[in-house]
């Protein structure tokens, strides 16, 4: 199917905004760029209640912020561990805040909004580290957040859904972390291998083939594997016994395919999956509910996925 027509509009309104270089963005422009696109996340939760705290991480505090649905009457409630996008070197729990909210809204779950620590001042497996401190302090104070941890989803849009994958491989091989399920929005799954939607979409759809292989080169020091499974999950051999997943893809995003092939895998290792590849959709637009009217169907429908995750 053709790209669709406002999706469309709005990508040739952020090249109007940017330079027609595809060279590699510093990180300044890298940051500056997903601050400014993540604007376009529709701020309808108003509702939503929002505190700012932290924990102790592996390499000091790290900060979250904590969503309360609107409709919350004290009860615990299934909690949401969220990691925002970014390539590992953008992004933070405000330029997410609206997403954030919207999940919240949809999910009827306490969500936790995670700020993990970015490359290139923190190199892998930093984010990965703090990815798993912060889902196993959730579980641990879950009580004392409002949680119920027999109700715990991870999940994140981009980079974000990378981590939350990852933080379920970890708890598939230790004890006493149970997750219910993981939701991936628009997931990096694989860096080993280059497949046709990462070809096909290298240019002019949002995330181009440079940004990629920065936020890769920013991420990783140097001689790392990309075939860990902490890096590309897709490459993970054993995958049986993982949480229920709530996989979403778009066709017209270079990633498509990883999480296409990651939802089959799933499948074929007996992971109950659901998964919707959204027609005419780019990278992310989940995240751009203000222009992209599809976004808000798709925030519909996660929120009634992970419901019945963890009904």
């Amino acid at each position: 199917m053709p790209l669709d027509p406002l999706a469309k509009r709005f990508l040739a309104m952020m090249a109007a905004a940017t330079s027609a270089a595809r060279t590699r963005p510093t990180i300044s422009e890298r940051r500056a760029s997903l601050a400014k696109l993540m604007q376009f996340a529709r701020a309808e939760a108003a509702n939503v209640a929002a505190t700012d705290s932290s924990f102790p991480g592996p390499a000091g505090d790290i900060r979250y912020r904590l969503y309360v649905p609107a409709r919350d009457d004290g009860s615990a409630l299934p909690g949401f561990v969220f990691f925002h996008g970014g390539g590992m070197v953008a992004g933070s729990i405000d330029t997410h805040d609206r997403l954030a909210a919207a999940l919240t809204d949809a999910t009827g779950c306490r969500l936790v909004s995670v700020d993990y620590r970015l490359a290139p001042e923190h190199k892998f497996p930093a984010a990965v580290e703090d990815a798993i401190a912060a889902t196993e302090f959730v579980a641990r104070n879950a009580s004392a957040l409002g949680i119920d941890a027999q109700r715990l989803v991870v999940g994140g849009d981009s980079a974000g859904a990378t981590l939350a994958a990852v933080v379920c491989h970890h708890a598939q091989r230790q004890a006493g972390l149970a997750i219910a399920a993981q939701c991936l929005i628009c997931p990096v799954l694989d860096f080993e291998e280059i497949s046709p939607s990462r070809e096909q979409f290298a240019e002019d759809l949002l995330i181009h083939r440079a940004t990629l292989e920065a936020d890769l080169a920013d991420y990783l020091p140097q001689g790392a594997d990309v075939a860990d499974i902490r890096i590309s999950p897709l490459r993970a051999g054993d995958l049986k016994g993982l949480p229920t997943a709530i996989i979403h893809t778009a066709e017209f995003d270079p990633l498509r395919d990883e999480g296409n092939a990651y939802a089959r895998k799933l499948l074929a290792a007996g992971v109950d999956v659901e998964h919707v590849c959204h027609d005419c959709m780019i990278h992310n637009f989940l995240a751009m509910g203000a222009v992209l009217p599809q976004a808000r169907l798709a925030l519909s429908q996660i929120g009634e996925q992970v419901r019945r995750a963890v009904a």
